[in-house]
């Protein structure tokens, strides 16, 4: 079939990848401008553009698709049979979605209809999930609200952060999306509805991440951690100064001497020593830390950290 593919970050690109080794003839790649990136602020292509002109595909990137009528006449005098929208980071509007003849077809990383919106996978994770999966939809002009076509769950394992769960659900959506495209091509996809109970997924915040030592369980926090890796990480303050946790766990009983029912503070530091490692109480239970990051330093094992940084038993983080 013949395809315009409209796409940005690494999630999409294995989308992309699978519909060229599919054989699928891709028309254009639209994908997001170049953008600054890094220390020296050097303007970083797309995964998705990279991907693009190593195969020699035809790449657009336009800073607005609304009322751009420039881009959408281009899109319309390529008379696409389908628009494959992956992770793209723009609402198409009325007059994209009615170019081609077969539809605009969107992956999404969740189970619709739960968590329709701009964070479905870094949501799963931080509610502490145990599925998710991916859903190829036809596109309508709602947030995720299309008629469903195919659906692919994906066990999320216990430790599994957000940047593990998202790079194997990158593979499952290109997967689902060729399989979607042969049924559309055979006239065999369904369109199956969404029901009316349905949970969102916002974009994430950086207030969010602070650790509330007083609210959080144990589980929530480990939650939060695995779900803010790689995004932005999880953090809290020891002496005024803020550091970040990577990776943590529950402590099991035989760990520690300390009960959960200690008086102590939730967030007091209850075990700090390079051989044994760093556990802090919480509400109902243990946090052993794992990965570390101290305020403008590197991200670091935690007992290396521990060997050049200090960090006293009975101290309290904020």
């Amino acid at each position: 079939m013949k395809i315009v593919f409209m796409g940005t970050p690494d999630f999409a690109k294995e989308s992309l990848e699978a519909v060229y080794n599919a054989g699928h003839e891709i028309l254009t790649v639209v994908t997001n401008p170049d953008r600054p990136s890094g220390r020296g602020m050097k303007l970083k292509q797309s995964p998705v553009k990279e991907f693009a002109l190593e195969k020699g595909l035809n790449v657009m990137q336009p800073e607005k698709v609304r009322k751009n009528e420039d881009f959408i006449n281009q899109i319309k005098n390529l008379n696409p049979d389908v628009i494959c929208v992956v992770a793209y980071g723009k609402i198409l509007p009325k007059e994209i979605l009615d170019i081609p003849k077969l539809g605009c077809i969107n992956v999404h990383g969740s189970l619709l209809p739960k968590y329709r919106g701009a964070a479905p996978i870094q949501w799963a994770v931080l509610n502490g999930d145990k599925e998710t999966g991916i859903t190829t939809m036809y596109m309508d002009a709602g947030m995720d609200t299309g008629d469903m076509i195919l659906k692919e769950k994906v066990e999320i394992g216990e430790d599994e952060t957000t940047g593990e769960l998202w790079d194997r659900l990158a593979k499952v959506g290109g997967e689902l999306l060729v399989k979607t495209l042969k049924e559309i091509e055979n006239g065999t996809a369904k369109r199956i509805k969404q029901g009316e109970d349905f949970t969102v997924a916002p974009m994430l915040d950086k207030q969010m991440a602070k650790i509330d030592w007083d609210k959080k369980t144990a589980k929530e926090i480990k939650n939060l951690v695995r779900g803010l890796n790689p995004i932005m990480g999880a953090y809290t303050f020891l002496d005024g100064k803020k550091i970040k946790f990577w990776k943590v766990d529950i402590a099991k009983s035989n760990e520690i001497m300390f009960g959960n029912n200690s008086p102590l503070r939730d967030g007091t530091v209850l075990v700090s020593n390079p051989k044994e490692g760093l556990f802090i109480k919480a509400k109902d239970g243990i946090i052993k830390v794992l990965e570390i990051q101290g305020e403008n330093a590197k991200r670091m094992k935690i007992n290396d950290f521990l060997r050049g940084n200090k960090i006293e038993e009975f101290q309290v983080f904020e």
